[in-house]
């Protein structure tokens, strides 16, 4: 990283945001720490001053009092599905011109931008950061969209530094997502397979993800560019054998057939329509069908170490978790 004495977190509040604010605050290296964001923090990090501000709109160079920041873009619309396509690009698209444009207006010289393994779509085989891009949601496409407009910003100025970072499914506390789902599923014991047990499902511990975002940025390469999760591609039967081991669950047996399980969701869909949510629908059902197989090639070559896998990291998440198991 640059010799900035402040970090200003566009998305602070939210899930990795707050993560990644306890690192900053706990390294000492910044006067002051800015999140910006809509939402209501996770949990609020002493040390960090929080503002209110939509990246969809212009966001005011005054507020980095006239010294250049570490910026950092967290700040996206990503559940999939949930939202209407436009609103993918509204915000992730809009919001990268403006954090770059604020970047710009502020002399600020380097961004850490999170993008998504969405750009990749889902696939089977292997795919490392040389692999085509080829998304299938609005998500993944505004996502790519936004590496690009990340990219013209740092093309601009060969001083200017850009880490880009394509995350797989992230878990820890304070997460809400779709680890935490499938652990009340299984505390329940109403997980089941769809469909098979082998699907890969490429993963990583947020603080690993905190890691080497930090780790990457200080390389000062022009433009940097990299999958993270673990190198070993779990499957979903891996990953709830290690949530049996954490916490006791009894692991789940039962594989039910896709064409059954899209059958079922009909009248969830249906009540959907009506204006009901549950969240149960045939595109969530497809998301667990489907292999996220990611090698986080760059990170590794770079000599990257990760500090946990998947066992130790849920067994550290269900003994920081508060109210209930990964909560």
């Amino acid at each position: 990283m640059s010799n900035t004495t402040q970090a200003i977190v566009f998305g602070g509040a939210g899930f990795i945001g707050t993560h990644l604010m306890n690192r900053l605050v706990a390294s000492g290296q910044y006067d002051r720490i800015i999140a910006v964001d809509i939402g209501k923090p996770r949990s609020l990090v002493a040390g960090v001053e929080y503002v209110h501000h939509d990246v969809r709109e212009p966001v005011d160079p005054k507020l980095a009092g006239g010294v250049p920041a570490d910026v950092f873009n967290l700040a996206a619309i990503h559940t999939t599905p949930g939202h209407p396509d436009g609103e993918y690009y509204y915000t992730n698209v809009l919001g990268a011109v403006n954090v770059c444009r604020f970047a710009n207006e502020t002399g600020s010289r380097n961004i850490i931008f999170t993008s998504s393994i969405s750009i990749y779509g889902p696939s089977e085989a292997p795919l490392d950061e040389d692999s085509q891009p080829a998304p299938v949601s609005a998500y993944g496409r505004s996502k790519l969209s936004a590496e690009a407009i990340h990219r013209l910003w740092q093309s601009e100025d060969a001083a200017r530094r850009l880490t880009i970072v394509r995350p797989a499914v992230i878990y820890g506390l304070h997460e809400g997502g779709n680890f935490t789902r499938l652990s009340k599923l299984m505390e329940r014991r109403a997980f089941v397979y769809p469909g098979r047990t082998d699907t890969i499902k490429s993963c990583g511990y947020v603080k690993d993800l905190v890691s080497s975002m930090l780790f990457m940025a200080a390389r000062n390469d022009g433009v940097s560019v990299y999958n993270f999760c673990y190198e070993h591609r779990y499957t979903i039967s891996e990953i709830c054998a290690a949530f049996s081991q954490a916490a006791g669950y009894k692991r789940p047996t039962l594989t039910i057939p896709i064409w059954f399980m899209n059958l079922a969701v009909l009248p969830f869909e249906v009540l959907h329509k009506a204006g009901i949510k549950t969240g149960i629908n045939r595109e969530r059902i497809r998301k667990l069908w489907f292999s996220t197989n990611i090698l986080p090639k760059r990170l590794v070559a770079s000599g990257f170490k990760f500090d946990y896998d998947v066992p130790s990291s849920l067994r550290e998440w269900k003994h920081d978790s508060g109210v209930s198991d990964f909560d």
